[in-house]
C-alpha cells in the first residue's frame, strides 16, 4: 500500500547528506553536493557530476536556509503531491522544507495551526510542515499520498499544448498587423480639382 503512495526515490531524499564537498571536484568553485538525481537515487552530487553522471536524468536542486534543506516549489510539484505540507517564500521563491526542524521556543500566542507529526507552528492550516512529515503521516495512517494523480498529469500534458496553441495564435495576430501596417494607404481622389482650363487674371492697362 506504501508503495503505492510514495515514490521509491523519496525517502533516499530526504536521508541523503547535502551540501558536503565533492571529492571529485572540490577544487572546482560550484563543488557543493546539492543535486539528487530521481533516477539514480545515489548520494548528492556537485553541478559538475551533473553535467557528467546525470546529463539527461531528472535531477532537483537542493537550497539551504538557515541551515536547513529546502526545495523549490516549482521543481518538487511536477514530480510530487505536496499538497497539505506548508510551504513558505524566501528569497522570493516559494519553498518547503525537506524534513522536520527543531522546535522554536514559542513566544506570545500559541499558532492554531500544528504539524500532525511533531505539532510544530505553522502559518496557515495545512497538514504537516515539512515532507518528511508528510511521509511519517503516510505510514501512519495511509490518508494522504506523494503521487501525482492522472488527472493532475494529464492537465500538465495538455498545459504547454495550449501555451503552445495561444503562442501560435498570438504570433499570427501579430504577423497580420504588421502585414496591414506596411500595407500603403491607398492615394485619396481630388475632389476639389477645378473642371475645365485655368483662366488667366485680365492685364491692366
Amino acid at each position: 500500500m506504501e508503495a503505492m503512495l510514495v515514490p521509491s526515490w523519496l525517502e533516499s531524499l530526504l536521508s541523503s547528506d547535502f551540501f558536503s564537498v565533492c571529492s571529485a571536484h572540490k577544487d572546482s568553485p560550484r563543488s557543493e553536493c546539492n543535486m539528487f538525481c530521481l533516477d539514480c537515487q545515489d548520494d548528492a552530487f556537485c553541478f559538475y557530476c551533473r553535467s557528467t553522471r546525470h546529463k539527461d536524468h531528472p535531477v532537483i536542486q537542493i537550497r539551504r536556509s538557515s541551515y536547513h534543506d529546502v526545495v523549490r516549489v516549482t521543481e518538487i510539484e511536477k514530480v510530487l503531491d505536496i499538497s497539505g505540507v506548508q510551504t513558505y517564500v524566501i528569497n522570493s521563491a516559494r519553498v518547503l522544507f525537506l524534513n522536520e526542524r527543531p522546535q522554536p521556543k514559542t513566544t506570545g500566542k500559541a499558532s492554531s495551526h500544528l504539524c500532525e507529526i511533531c505539532r510544530r507552528s505553522l502559518l496557515d492550516p495545512f497538514r504537516f510542515c515539512s515532507l518528511g512529515c508528510k511521509l511519517v503521516g503516510i505510514k501512519r495512517n495511509g490518508d494522504a499520498s506523494f503521487i501525482l494523480s492522472t488527472k493532475n498529469d494529464e492537465m500538465t500534458e495538455r498545459m504547454p499544448r495550449r501555451l503552445a496553441a495561444k503562442a501560435e495564435e498570438e504570433l499570427r495576430e501579430g504577423i497580420q498587423q504588421e502585414m496591414y501596417q506596411s500595407m500603403p494607404p491607398p492615394p485619396h481622389s481630388n475632389s476639389r480639382r477645378r473642371k475645365g482650363n485655368p483662366q488667366r487674371a485680365p492685364l491692366g492697362p
